[in-house]
């Protein structure tokens, strides 16, 4: 701990352990840190499964995890770093999703193709500077537990989506969806709930 809080009041060592740790003007870490640093730092549940074809950019100052019995299949981006990525146990993140921390995704969860889930915006007030000069502020996003992400979909930093809710295909969701919700539409919105009092999934 003395050595990260010396690293973090030192521009000049925060520079050099900066570029020690990513790939100078990519968000990839080394080699070194993905095959040595990276195993020690993550956690990685029993029986889970990360695709060959994964892009896996992690770093070890921010978390990520991966649940049991959990898989991130091919073509998917995985990236913590300006925010923790957790994804629960028995869930799978489908074929080219785009994760960007900070994101939560609950237990029994399912992701279909091409979901981007990112906690992460681009500043740009300023008009005589490039955006991508400006920074980034972040909000995160929860997916909880026993939802399903139809293909597609968007969703911006700030939402939350509740318990054993659905959301359409081709979906942009802006706002939190409560649990048992079905959400359609661009931007999303609920047009179902389930009603615990006569058990059926009834129109909003």
């Amino acid at each position: 701990m003395v050595l990260v809080e010396k690293i973090k009041s030192n521009d000049r060592l925060k520079r050099l352990a900066h570029w020690s740790i990513l790939i100078p003007n990519q968000a990839r870490p080394r080699r070194w840190i993905k095959w040595f640093v990276n195993p020690l730092v993550h956690k990685r549940g029993a029986k889970s499964c990360i695709r060959r074809r994964t892009r896996l950019d992690v770093v070890p100052w921010n978390k990520f995890s991966l649940g049991e019995e959990s898989t991130i299949e091919d073509f998917s981006a995985i990236n913590n770093g300006v925010g923790d990525v957790f994804i629960g146990d028995r869930t799978r993140i489908g074929l080219s999703n785009t994760i960007i921390g900070p994101v939560k995704v609950g237990n029994d969860v399912r992701l279909a193709q091409n979901v981007v889930l990112s906690g992460l915006n681009h500043n740009y007030a300023e008009i005589d500077s490039p955006i991508h000069e400006q920074g980034v502020s972040t909000k995160p996003i929860e997916i909880e537990d026993e939802s399903w992400i139809g293909a597609n979909v968007v969703i911006v930093p700030g939402v939350t989506i509740g318990r054993h809710s659905i959301v359409a295909a081709g979906s942009v969701v802006t706002k939190n969806v409560p649990p048992y919700s079905v959400a359609v539409g661009n931007p999303a919105r609920v047009l179902k709930q389930y009603d615990f009092e006569t058990n059926q999934w009834k129109k909003i």
